[in-house]
C-alpha cells in the first residue's frame, strides 16, 4: 500500500543558467534514486529560490533537462532573512512511496548545513 510523503532537498549553486540547471537536475535525480521513486508517483514539486538566483527558474531548468515533463511544478522566492544561506534552491516533493518507507532527503553542494540532521 502506498502513502503520501513529502521529501525535502536543497542545493547551492552559482547564478548562471548552466549551474542552476546542473544543480536542480542533480538534486532531483538524487531524490529519485535515494528514495527509489518513480516520476509517476510524484504528485507535485515546489521549488523555492533565494533572491540572488535569477538566471533561470528551477522549474524551467528541470524541464529543460528533459525531466518532470508532465509533473505539476511551482516556483517561489524564499523570504529574505538575515543569515540565510545564499544561492540556494530548495525543493519539496509530494509523492507516493510504500507505506513505512525510509525517507531520504537530499542536501547537496553546500546545502548540507541547512539540515545536518537529515543527511543520510
Amino acid at each position: 500500500m502506498k502513502k503520501l510523503y513529502a521529501l525535502r532537498g536543497a542545493a547551492q549553486c552559482m547564478n548562471t543558467e548552466q549551474d542552476i540547471c546542473r544543480q536542480t537536475a542533480s538534486m532531483y535525480d538524487e531524490l529519485l534514486s535515494a528514495n527509489m521513486l518513480d516520476q509517476g508517483d510524484i504528485v507535485s514539486l515546489v521549488f523555492s529560490v533565494t533572491s540572488d538566483l535569477d538566471a533561470i527558474n528551477p522549474c524551467t531548468a528541470l524541464r529543460k533537462g528533459g525531466r518532470a515533463e508532465h509533473l505539476a511544478l511551482f516556483g517561489v522566492q524564499e523570504p529574505q532573512t538575515k543569515g540565510a544561506l545564499e544561492r540556494t534552491i530548495r525543493a519539496l516533493v509530494h509523492c507516493y512511496l510504500d507505506e513505512g518507507a525510509e525517507v531520504h532527503h537530499v542536501y547537496i553542494n553546500g546545502a548540507q548545513v541547512l539540515r545536518p540532521d537529515r543527511i543520510n
